[in-house]
């Protein structure tokens, strides 16, 4: 749907013209949290939407309440610390850590009631039709509940520790993100009341206690809280339950490892145990608790009135996942998602993709996952490690799956006598624990592990092969917008380049060398790196961009990314608008720009596209005298990118494979299936056909057309293309909730 330009014209704010101290005039920037806020409220209509199939609205359920939980953990834990450390100044938008945290609860809670209305009013009935019926206890038969007390005497009752507090015996230790009972429980003998807390076991049991009966018979799901609460006398018997609620911690998860760690594998170590006992910054409750239940609940916790969010319904819906992925109903799901084999990389029929041959040859640029990640980017670290004339490989770790075969590659490679090198990333967000376990496998190995700076996360996503070839050598690369990580590759869309280049092998090259040993950052020659220049550069092409610009030749700015934060690029950008420069901004997430502002920003348009898979991957591109400069970067334009972390952006210079970006640009600002416009008052409207327009949806748009070209490339068109994934299959097996919907990503 296009921009009410009426309404902008009475409504929209008056911006100052970028001059002296009004580039930092408050009214030009949304907030960040408040804008991550806009984007989970962009996940939750996609439940919302009565036209998507019922269980993809089931998993978006799922994804906006661990999305949730990420940003209490560390956005939200953030701002408490500020406000605790007396913090008052103001972000760039003008409020302070403490106008934040209290618009972000107001705006949870309206959000957290459309999220109940669309489950409970909409998803729960809607299931129950197709033989899905989420129920509680006493909506069973005595049948089914005498099976359901086996079942909780056999299976749960084992499982259960109830914990009393009394004299000598002090609250628990609540861990992060767990389901508790809290419970009142009086002695008859006595009359003296105590609470008590029973932690549910989502850990080892599953969330939902599933009851199954002969066809056609529905399939009954119960949850775990409510079989526990059912039978709590056995927990405590001869006593009287005189109450009982569920309730949900969520505690301060950000890790802080000193800069001056002077072993950083043992300081992450420290940090990940110190982690279960950060601070409480939520408390989720039943909304039908008590006065007095939450009082003591509250009290015990030690939490503030503005830390308890009472829920309506189900408490945590990440577990839903548990229903997104029951066996059958292959109805109720999108068809599966086949990801094809590069053409290029067939040969011929019957042989195994040859990612080097293919490479000597010209850059191929992939794109996950309509592009498999199988037979591409896996496919070309296993030729590297069995053939005798490389003699060095190196990766970037950042994220990673526990099945991954890159990592297990390394220690193959240094069997086989290559030098192997892993620069793995201990402080990646939650997934600490994953490359902690990789690295010590590694280093057993006798790869060489280098854990790259304290002060900087390594972000970039690269190999570099090393190959003997006449009497010197080549570098093949390999140089991401996403994680080596065979799980998300085939839900998050990526772009990566393979290239022989010489003078990007030679940067990549020095990158490692800088990273590994010891020495100040070079110039490079084609890459661009963060965070020595790679927002300087970024900003240089804008500037560019604005010189060259006349109404005879128009310049113009496209960029996809996963959020716009940084103060420097957006004040650039609000240049390039008021030299009449076009500029067209996908970004997914987060975005603090205001387009559409009078003599600020009215030539930026900024949309976003959250759908079926996620949008991941970072293109930059400037138009000048017709001629294109195109970038993929693993950086969003954020300060933690550009400032914090060691990120890669590498030219893509094939006129075919800047085409493929370019095309991509287009259908993502034409799409009226799945994307959102931002307007200047800060809301997003999602868009739609308009008269009579033909619905386009760049998801579908490009998995057809990778599927069309791979069958008439095949050297075997009449066969399924080689490397297919399952979409499907992913979702219902191995990709786990984290993975699939970590905020960092999601």
């Amino acid at each position: 749907m296009d921009i009410d330009r009426h309404h902008l014209e009475v409504d929209r704010p008056q911006a100052p013209a970028l001059a002296d101290g009004a580039a930092h005039d408050p009214s030009l920037y949304f907030n960040r949290e408040l804008s991550w806020l806009d984007f989970n409220d962009r996940v939750l209509q996609l439940a919302e939407d009565e036209g998507a199939k019922l269980l993809e609205r089931v998993k978006f359920c799922a994804i906006y309440t661990t999305n949730l939980d990420e940003f209490y953990m560390v956005r939200v834990a953030g701002l408490r610390d500020q406000i605790d450390a007396g913090v008052e100044t103001p972000s760039q938008d003008g409020r302070t850590p403490f106008e934040t945290i209290a618009l972000i609860r107001e705006r949870v809670l309206g959000l957290g009631r459309r999220l109940t209305d669309c489950f409970e009013g909409q998803l729960r009935p809607a299931l129950a039709e197709h033989g899905i019926q989420l129920v509680g206890v006493g909506e069973l038969d005595a049948e089914r509940r005498a099976e359901l007390a086996a079942h909780f005497q056999k299976t749960i009752f084992p499982a259960l520790t109830p914990l009393a507090v009394a004299p000598g015996r002090p609250f628990p230790y609540i861990s992060n993100l767990s389901l508790s009972l809290a419970v009142l429980v009086r002695d008859p003998v006595t009359d003296q009341t105590v609470f008590a807390r029973v932690k549910v076991p989502t850990e080892i049991l599953p969330r939902f206690v599933t009851l199954k009966q002969p066809p056609p018979g529905p399939t009954l799901l119960v949850p775990l809280e409510d079989v526990i609460a059912y039978h709590l006398d056995s927990l405590f018997p001869g006593m009287e339950i005189v109450d009982c609620n569920v309730f949900r911690v969520t505690r301060d998860a950000d890790l802080e490892v000193s800069d001056d760690a002077a072993d950083l594998l043992q300081a992450v170590e420290d940090e990940l145990r110190r982690r279960r006992f950060g601070e409480i910054v939520r408390v989720e409750v039943g909304a039908d608790c008590s006065a007095g239940l939450l009082s003591e609940l509250t009290g015990m916790l030690g939490v503030e009135d503005d830390e308890v969010f009472p829920v309506e319904g189900l408490i945590d819906m990440g577990a839903l996942w548990q229903l997104v992925r029951l066996p059958g109903y292959a109805e109720l799901r999108d068809e599966p998602l086949v990801g094809v084999t590069l053409p290029r990389l067939l040969r011929h029929e019957g042989e195994r993709p040859d990612v080097l041959a293919a490479m000597r040859e010209g850059d191929l640029l992939v794109h996950h996952p309509y592009i498999s990640f199988a037979t591409s980017v896996e496919r070309f670290v296993e030729q590297a490690v069995a053939d005798p004339n490389v003699l060095a490989i190196k990766l970037t770790v950042y994220r990673t799956s526990d099945d991954s075969p890159l990592v297990p590659a390394l220690i193959d490679a240094t069997e086989r006598g290559k030098q192997a090198v892993a620069l793995v990333e201990l402080k990646a967000r939650f997934d600490e624990g994953m490359n902690i376990h990789w690295a010590k496998a590694l280093e057993e190995a006798g790869v060489h592990v280098v854990y790259g700076q304290p002060a900087l996360k390594t972000h970039a996503k690269c190999v570099l092969v090393v190959r003997r070839e006449g009497d010197g050598v080549r570098n093949y690369v390999h140089i991401g917008t996403g994680n080596y990580h065979s799980t998300t590759a085939r839900l998050y869309t990526d772009y990566g380049l393979f290239t022989t280049d010489e003078q990007i092998g030679a940067d990549v090259a020095d990158m490692f060398n800088y990273l590994t040993g010891y020495g100040r950052p070079l110039h490079y020659r084609k890459v661009l790196m963060a965070p020595n220049q790679l927002r300087e550069r970024i900003i240089d092409q804008i500037e560019q961009t604005i010189a060259a610009h006349s109404e005879e030749e128009p310049a113009r700015i496209a960029m996809k990314m996963n959020s716009l934060v940084d103060g420097r690029c957006i004040r650039a950008l609000y240049q390039a608008s008021q030299a009449g420069v076009r500029v067209d901004l996908n970004v997914r997430g987060i975005c603090c720009l205001r387009p559409g502002l009078e003599g600020t920003s009215e030539n930026i348009r900024v949309v976003s596209i959250v759908g079926r898979l996620l949008e991941h991957s970072r293109v930059y591109t400037f138009e000048r005298y017709g001629e294109h400069t195109v970038f993929i970067s693993s950086a969003d334009l954020m300060p933690r990118n550009l400032d914090h972390r060691v990120e890669l952006a590498v030219p893509i210079e094939a006129p075919e494979l800047q085409a493929e970006l370019l095309d991509m640009l287009e259908r993502a600002f034409a799409d009226n299936q799945n994307s959102w416009e931002l307007n200047a008052d800060g809301r997003w409207r999602r868009r739609a056909p308009e008269g009579g327009a033909a619905p386009r949806s760049l998801q579908r748009e490009l998995a057809e057309r990778y599927g069309v070209r791979a069958r008439e490339q095949s050297p075997a068109s009449d066969r399924e293309p080689a490397g297919a994934l399952d979409y499907r299959a992913v979702v219902e097996g191995s990709a786990s909730s984290a993975a699939l919907s970590s905020s960092t990503d999601w």
